[in-house]
């Protein structure tokens, strides 16, 4: 017998690699339809309310973002287009039909200046184009007077089907005998199957105590945090135990001031996911267990979109 429809969901930026995952993870009876470039230009205001209206769905979910981070710092407008106004659009269409909308954010908001786990009240005080535009997409959703919406903060994000550490890494260590990361930032990797997952537990109020989840901003990052040299030796480590072949004989730590690049990067960004928790009352795997998931069942070939 099949499920009954509860949810037709929206999925902005369908072809990213969150998007994939959210496909992929969708409880039965969620009914998705996908909008991407370059038939759906979310920066396109008239567009994004004349399909978004057409569809009249229950609930949107935008993965959509300009992400590549460095890139942000030369095309300042295309970043505030795509990350700034495109969710301000997406909020004008949620309300005219009814709809909630979920929006998925990022932990580049934050200087990275503390050393305890950032909760959905701490101040935001981005130091990238990147962080500032995610930032603008926020405020206008908050500032929209929208009350269905979920922001959902996550960080250091990997899965299939995108460009994103986990590859690079496994790109690099089967290319070259050595390789250096940086050590001295700290966060916490997230696999796309877990946030998945976490965005439909928000929704349906699955396994909440109260059966519904208030709306509002969450923190979602998996259980635990490493330095992106960490995460590295332990992507090598769980590589080699699957078999996979790497040249790789040595990882040595590097510091952020010895890799410049055009964008500054988030010191710390562990995020503080008590939240959620309380909200849906399930926990969040440990991130090396997800990495583990991740690459029992990765792609042969890792494709080649930009991470979050």
């Amino acid at each position: 017998m099949n499920s009954p429809l509860v949810l037709r969901v929206a999925l902005i930026g369908s072809n990213g690699m969150l998007a994939g995952m959210v496909k992929e993870r969708a409880p039965a009876g969620v009914a998705i339809e996908g909008l991407d470039l370059p038939e759906f230009d979310l920066t396109d205001r008239s567009q994004v309310l004349a399909v978004v209206g057409e569809m009249n769905p229950d609930v949107m979910i935008n993965c959509a973002a300009y992400t590549n981070v460095d890139g942000c710092e030369t095309e300042q407008e295309t970043a505030m287009a795509v990350n700034g106004d495109g969710p301000g659009f997406l909020t004008e269409a949620a309300k005219n039909c009814g709809a909630t909308l979920v929006h998925i954010s990022t932990d580049y908001l934050f200087d990275g200046s503390g050393d305890s786990p950032l909760r959905e009240d701490t101040l935001p005080n981005p130091q990238s184009v990147y962080g500032r535009s995610k930032l603008a997409g926020e405020l206008a959703i908050l500032d929209s007077g929208l009350e269905n919406y979920l922001i959902v903060r996550t960080s250091w994000l990997y899965g299939p089907g995108g460009k994103n550490f986990v590859e690079t890494i496994l790109r690099l260590a089967g290319e070259r005998e050595q390789l250096a990361i940086v050590a001295d930032q700290i966060g916490s990797p997230t696999y796309t199957g877990d946030l998945a997952e976490g965005i439909f537990r928000l929704l349906t109020g699955d396994s909440s105590p109260k059966g519904t989840v208030p709306y509002g901003i969450y923190h979602f990052a998996d259980a635990g945090q490493c330095s992106w040299y960490q995460f590295a030796c332990a992507i090598v480590e769980e590589a080699r135990q699957l078999g996979l072949p790497l040249r790789v004989q040595e990882i040595r730590p590097l510091q952020t001031k010895d890799y410049p690049l055009p964008a500054k990067r988030p010191a710390y960004s562990v995020f503080d996911t008590g939240k959620y928790r309380q909200a849906t009352g399930r926990q969040i795997p440990e991130w090396r267990t997800s990495l583990r998931e991740y690459l029992q069942r990765r792609p042969a070939e890792p494709q080649c979109r930009e991470p979050r």
